[in-house]
């Protein structure tokens, strides 16, 4: 039976983890690599597991300590060599896929929660809002259970600049008063 789609054989499932790797700007785990490799039906799970080993045993991929994958200079010099036996869609769509993930953990390194216990048994919220040049606001707020301050943090994680841009805006709004 002749297999649909652009993935036929594993030196494809290598070109496109390179291709993935090389315009990463973080280090990933397999199943990073494979979320974002994916974008063809062929592609298994087990195709990108039995390809990493591979990569990393012929020096164009290196693992870190943290089971993290990241590309190597051997890596981007043949990448960039095999890249365009990727089919066009394919590699549009891995493309994309790895602008979201570096906007995702780009914009992750900026917002920060923690969760801290007090005495009285109520928790404590820090929450803060960086940028390049630093922090551009830090709250904290009390939360009197567990519950509720894993919902505090959560939520500032999906709102941070909104509630950043709402407390600039209302103290600032009537500055002439």
């Amino acid at each position: 039976m002749q297999r649909l789609g652009f993935i036929h054989d594993m030196m494809d499932v290598k070109v496109l983890i390179l291709y993935v790797a090389a315009r990463s700007n973080y280090p990933m785990t397999s199943q990073e690599i494979y979320e974002l490799c994916y974008q063809d039906d062929c592609l298994s799970y087990f195709d990108v597991c039995t390809a990493l080993p591979q990569l990393v045993e012929s020096g164009h991929i290196r693992v870190l300590e943290d089971e993290r994958y990241e590309i190597t200079e051997k890596g981007i010099a043949d990448g960039k060599l095999t890249e365009d036996s990727i089919v066009y869609t394919v590699r549009q769509k891995a493309e994309n896929a790895v602008s979201r993930f570096n906007r995702q953990l780009r914009r992750s390194s900026f917002v920060k929660t923690q969760i801290i216990p007090r005495d009285s048994g109520e928790l404590s919220v820090v929450m803060a809002l960086d940028d390049e040049k630093g922090n551009l606001m830090t709250l904290e707020l009390l939360a009197p259970n567990q519950r509720q301050a894993i919902r505090l943090s959560k939520l500032f994680e999906k709102k941070a600049e909104l509630l950043y841009t709402m407390t600039m805006s209302e103290l600032l709004d009537n500055e002439e008063e």
